[in-house]
């Protein structure tokens, strides 16, 4: 029996409510399928790639319906995208509903945007990327996709209250808010439409005194403050942000977690690391589903989410992240991020 079915068993009967015949599991996945030049990925996905395996096995364990992969390299003939639905279709999982579109990560501008006198660098892109597409967004759906409304070109200073630092007047005029990409894609699920707001946020950090990457997570996150359909929706994505422990600022993250139902998704796995930086961290490890060094900053963090929103019947949640076994290894050689899954009872009541 695999991970779905023992865990959806196991947390219906805790919460005490009616075992679902198909309940609805979203999930999202940081599994840095993301290569250094263009067309690597589709290279990887055609051969015997240990790492690939390993994603592949942590998603066919999970069994989501629907899916959001940050950090998966996007092409313009999405033949990466093809290439990897193939590779899940032969492990048992069919998604016949895809969607991806170009990414800001990657995407030249032609201006210095770090104005560090060179032009063309991975800095200089509208999110960074040394290539177009590096570091994009798919979604995989057993459920038709559509309309999807992409708001990636939104400009970072059309945001109201905006934390933009000074910025010269030629990269503020063009300068857009999304390091990858911000969307809401509907997705009609037993004839009843959820909207599903997806984004991947830049880390808050790796910059310089002016805070640039600290404030843009912050207003990436706010994006969706002004953004909530009025219908049922999932926020998910890669936040970069632990409400607890992160360098970055949580106001947002704050704000917006006050507008859905968190689900607290736990694991065997994140609750057990100890040791190192960890020890002096705030918030639940359990919680966590970022696996990094424990020897330096930041260690282990809450950074990738799927958010209901409030009124949506939760029947269970989770993050793929064994404390031990085959899988705990296939997690462990996928990515440094962990698989992150709710299951929803879905259609949702009158």
């Amino acid at each position: 029996m695999g991970i779905r079915a023992l865990a959806g068993a196991a947390l219906i009967a805790a919460l005490g409510v009616h075992a679902q015949a198909d309940p609805l599991r979203i999930a999202t996945y940081s599994p840095d399928l993301s290569r250094d030049g263009p067309g690597l990925l589709l290279r990887d996905l055609g051969r015997r790639d240990a790492q690939v395996a390993a994603v592949t096995r942590v998603i066919a364990e999970t069994r989501p319906d629907i899916l959001l992969l940050t950090d998966f390299d996007w092409d313009f003939d999405g033949e990466a995208l093809d290439a990897f639905a193939a590779l899940l279709a032969q492990a048992g999982l069919d998604y016949p509903h895809r969607f991806a579109a170009r990414p800001n990560s990657g995407m030249a501008t032609g201006l210095d945007l770090n104005a560090d006198g060179r032009l063309g660098t991975a800095d200089d892109a509208q999110g960074f990327g040394a290539f177009t597409g590096q570091g994009g967004m798919a979604i995989l759906s057993r459920h038709p996709i559509g309309p999807v409304t992409d708001y990636t070109e939104f400009l970072w200073r059309d945001l109201p209250g905006n934390l933009m630092p000074p910025l010269p007047e030629a990269v503020a005029a063009i300068r857009r808010l999304s390091s990858t990409a911000h969307w809401d894609a509907v997705i009609t699920v037993a004839d009843r439409p959820l909207h599903l707001l997806a984004m991947s946020a830049t880390p808050p950090v790796f910059d310089g005194p002016e805070d640039l990457n600290g404030r843009r997570n912050h207003d990436e996150l706010a994006f969706w403050l002004h953004h909530l359909p009025e219908a049922p929706f999932v926020l998910a994505g890669n936040l970069n942000l632990d409400p607890e422990d992160s360098e970055g600022r949580p106001q947002a993250l704050a704000r917006l977690m006050a507008q859905v139902a968190d689900p607290l998704p736990r694991s065997p796995g994140g609750a057990a690391a100890k040791g190192g930086v960890n020890d002096g961290h705030k918030g639940d490890p359990g919680l966590d589903s970022g696996d990094w060094p424990n020897d330096q900053p930041p260690g282990n963090l809450r950074v990738d989410y799927v958010l209901p929103s409030r009124g949506l019947k939760l029947l269970g949640a989770g993050v793929v992240w064994p404390a031990e076994g085959p899988l705990a290894q296939a997690a462990l050689t996928a990515s440094a991020h962990r698989l992150v899954w709710v299951d929803l009872d879905w259609p949702p009541g009158p």
